[in-house]
C-alpha cells in the first residue's frame, strides 16, 4: 500500500550569478537536498523575489548592470528578513563590511571551499527553523492565555472559545444573549481582547442605568455649557472606545 505521508517542504535557494560555471557548480551540489532557482542578473532576480518566496539567496557582488550590494539593498526592501549569503571573487573588506551593514547573513570569497557553503546554507536552514518554532511557542502561549479570564472547560464553553476565534476579526456586528449574569460582558471584553482593536480601550455601557435624557451625552459627549448644568467638557463612550 502506497504511503499518504506527504513529503516535506525542502528549501529554495536563488542563486544569482552572471557565471554559467559557478551555477552549474552549485546545482551539481545542492540540487539534492534544494529546490534551485537561478538568475544571472540583478533586476531578474528581484522579479523572482517579488513573486516567489525562497528561504535563501547565493548573491554574486560583480554582475553586469545592477551590482549585488544594489540587488542586496533592494532585497531587504522588499522583505527585511530575507536570508542572503553574498559570494564574490573580490577579496575586499570593504564591501564584506558593507554587505553584513545592508543584512547579509554571510560573505564568502570566491574561489570558496564547498563545505563551508554548505556549512553555512545548513546554519541558515537552521536559524529559519528555530524562528519558525518560537513563533509557533509563542503563538501556542498566547492561545493558552487568550481566555484566561473564563472559567468554563467543558464541550460547549470550548465551542465558545472556537466561535469567539473565528468571528474576532470580522467587522460584523456581534449580539451576545443570556440571562443576567451569564457572563455576556466577560465574553465580550474576550471578543473584544482577540480582535484586531485588542489594544484599544473595552468600554462596557449599561445602558439600562442610564436616564434616557443623558443617553446622549453619555454616548457621544459634550462641550463645557452646551447645556444647563454641563460645567465640564465630557469625553463620550465612543471615543473613549476609539482610544
Amino acid at each position: 500500500m502506497a504511503s499518504t505521508e506527504a513529503s516535506p517542504v525542502r528549501p529554495s535557494i536563488l542563486v544569482v550569478d552572471d557565471d554559467v560555471g559557478v551555477r552549474e557548480s552549485f546545482e551539481a551540489v545542492l540540487a539534492k537536498d534544494y529546490d534551485l532557482v537561478f538568475a544571472t542578473q540583478g533586476p531578474e532576480a528581484l522579479r523572482i523575489l517579488s513573486s516567489r518566496d525562497v528561504n535563501l539567496v547565493l548573491l554574486d557582488i560583480r554582475m553586469p548592470g545592477m551590482d549585488g550590494i544594489e540587488v542586496l539593498r533592494r532585497i531587504k526592501e522588499l522583505n527585511e528578513q530575507a536570508d542572503v549569503i553574498v559570494v564574490t571573487a573580490v577579496k575586499s573588506l570593504k564591501t564584506a563590511v558593507e554587505a553584513i551593514k545592508l543584512g547579509a547573513f554571510d560573505y564568502i570569497t570566491k574561489p570558496f571551499d564547498i563545505h563551508e557553503i554548505l556549512a553555512l546554507i545548513k546554519r541558515v536552514v537552521e536559524k529559519q527553523e528555530l524562528v519558525k518554532e518560537v513563533m509557533y511557542l509563542r503563538s501556542e502561549v498566547a492561545r493558552d492565555h487568550r481566555f484566561e479570564d473564563l472559567v468554563g472547560r467543558n464541550v460547549r464553553m470550548q465551542e465558545i472559545y472556537t466561535l469567539i476565534t473565528r468571528i474576532a476579526d470580522n467587522n460584523a456586528t456581534v449580539l451576545l444573549s443570556g440571562e443576567s449574569g451569564t457572563g455576556k460582558e466577560v465574553l465580550a471584553r474576550a471578543l473584544h481582547q482577540q480582535s484586531h482593536r485588542g489594544q484599544r480601550p473595552f468600554v462596557a455601557v449599561n445602558c439600562a442605568a442610564i436616564p434616557a435624557e443623558l443617553l446622549e451625552s453619555e454616548l457621544f459627549g459634550h462641550e463645557k455649557g452646551a447645556f444647563t448644568g454641563a460645567i465640564a467638557t465630557k469625553v463620550g463612550k465612543f471615543e473613549l472606545a476609539t482610544g
